[in-house]
């Protein structure tokens, strides 16, 4: 980025920030005021997948809308808690400024990191050291990795933190025999009169190992499973259409074709 493009971008940036504070203000937007940090909450969730989603589909245009209506939940955010006297957007960018620069010590001081793996092992050592001076709650190695974010996700970063300490498979063999191990688990408790809690602790566990094993074999699962299922929304909606309207009054056998057919015909494109 250039200096006269930064500068651009600075000017822009406090321009937002000075909108949002007037939406937030006295005589402001009715909406924009009752907000509280919990309500938006939900709506920084949407725009965030909603990012994923431009991305996935390299729709550029719309990758930059998003990622606008992604950073307008970050001022948000800074907003309200400027207005509850807590802090304001300068604090956050400070605090972003100095952690960027405290966390890459081989581009800002004398540490070396000529590998993407050296660069993990200083980052993770820099966090260890802010953590020292941070009141201590929990000193277990999965302390800080937060039960809130998605499960996929959870699992991943519980799967990196145990592994960085040597609990891990040694390979992805022993995974796929794990996963076939688990399978077995969950077709046992599918009995007649199936124990609910039993079943889904089941479930639970092979979703777990599936997890690890999109880690051992560097893939993001939520992305794998959210690319699966626009998959599952290309090829449904080509059954519908080679169907017509009497698509759901068909038997599963012609479902069955249907879905081959769609199958074939995005393989051959």
């Amino acid at each position: 980025m250039s200096e006269g493009t930064s500068a651009k971008a600075g000017d822009a940036f406090r321009e937002a920030a000075t909108i949002m504070a007037r939406l937030r203000g006295p005589g402001g937007c009715p909406w924009d005021r009752e907000q509280t940090l919990d309500s938006i909450k939900p709506h920084t969730l949407e725009e965030t997948y909603e990012v994923f989603d431009a991305i996935d589909r390299r729709a550029w245009n719309e990758l930059r809308d998003e990622l606008g209506d992604l950073l307008l939940q970050v001022l948000f955010y800074a907003q309200i808690a400027e207005d509850e006297g807590h802090f304001n957007i300068d604090d956050v960018l400070r605090g972003l400024n100095a952690k960027l620069i405290r966390r890459h010590p081989h581009i800002f001081g004398d540490a070396v990191a000529e590998t993407a793996g050296d660069v993990i092992q200083t980052w993770d050592a820099v966090k260890q050291q802010e953590r020292a001076g941070k009141p201590v709650k929990d000193t277990g190695l999965l302390s800080d990795v937060p039960q809130f974010v998605p499960a996929l996700v959870e699992a991943r970063k519980l799967g990196s933190k145990a592994a960085k300490v040597g609990f891990d498979w040694p390979d992805a063999t022993g995974l796929l025999d794990k996963v076939q191990e688990e399978i077995g688990e969950v077709r046992a408790e599918m009995t007649e009169t199936p124990n609910a809690a039993l079943l889904e602790e089941e479930i639970g566990d092979l979703y777990f190992v599936l997890t690890n094993l999109s880690r051992h074999l560097k893939v993001d699962p939520e992305q794998a499973l959210k690319k699966a299922n626009a998959k599952f929304r290309r090829r449904f909606g080509a059954m519908e259409t080679m169907a017509g309207e009497g698509f759901a009054a068909l038997p599963l056998e012609e479902k069955d074709a249907l879905w081959n057919k769609a199958k074939l015909a995005e393989k051959s494109l």
